[in-house]
């Protein structure tokens, strides 16, 4: 049987739709902002196709090594591509887009199991747009998709990975605002790269017998993750810790005074 009330059920559910709306928007926000800094130009110059030429330091070294994860990701499982970058390439897209991580996930009850697609609603994935998750299934389905069109996913997705990677600031800022990224792989495709924002505060599925229970009752093949309410009450302010730490090391007599 579920090990959750209904009314807390409810009360979960409305808080981390809340929630994820909240974080979505200031997360967006903040991409938003700083887009110009993760278009593919500003890290590989010359080396992106394009009028005109824009010289970037480091840009040679950046685009060797993108070249040489393009061979790891293209080679093998599940694209089998030729592999190599030759450089410029063209870039389809360089606005981001960000869904929600979404994963299949069988609960298994007592009397049976139950393959359902769970949300996580405060992780999402980062792509440019046109080339997320859901167009590379779609593609990969598609027995008559060329080599052409699976490179470019490959392609956009290391870009991503790479704009992020190589701008050590970015990262720090969005850490500091406690949207640290992270970068996935999962088994369905490969060695590809699937860059992810996700925030101070992590959800959770309940048991089992919950998402069955639950999905019966809906008539739905999906289900949400909960937030974690301890994450929230239990967030601390890291600049306040540090200020405070400066004061104990250099003055703690003054801390009686505050």
């Amino acid at each position: 049987m579920p090990t959750i009330s209904t009314r807390k059920f409810i009360a979960l559910r409305k808080l981390t739709r809340a929630l994820a709306e909240t974080l979505r928007a200031d997360v967006r926000s903040t991409l938003v902002t700083i887009e110009p800094l993760l278009r593919p130009r500003a890290v590989f110059g010359e080396h992106v196709q394009g009028h005109g030429k824009e010289l970037v330091k480091g840009a040679d070294r950046a685009f060797k090594d993108l070249a040489a994860d393009f061979a790891e990701v293209a080679g093998s499982k599940p694209f089998h591509l030729p592999k190599e970058l030759k450089s410029p390439f063209e870039v389809m897209s360089a606005s981001l887009e960000m869904q929600p991580v979404e994963y299949s996930y069988t609960a298994r009850g007592e009397r049976e199991g139950k393959t359902v697609r769970i949300t996580s609603p405060l992780k999402w994935v980062v792509n440019y747009r046109d080339y997320g998750l859901d167009e590379l299934k779609r593609v990969l389905a598609d027995r008559n998709r060329t080599e052409e069109q699976l490179r470019r996913f490959v392609l956009h997705f290391l870009l991503v990975e790479h704009v992020f990677t190589r701008q050590a600031g970015i990262r720090e800022m969005l850490d500091a605002l406690r949207f640290p990224v992270v970068v996935e792989r999962r088994p369905e495709f490969g060695n590809l790269p699937i860059t992810c924002v996700t925030t101070a505060v992590s959800t959770y599925r309940p048991d089992d017998d919950v998402i069955i229970e639950t999905t019966e009752i809906s008539g739905s093949e999906e289900f949400e993750e909960f937030v974690k309410v301890s994450d929230v009450s239990g967030m601390k302010d890291a600049l306040k810790e540090k200020l405070v730490e400066l004061v104990r090391t250099q003055g703690p007599e003054l801390l009686d005074e505050a």
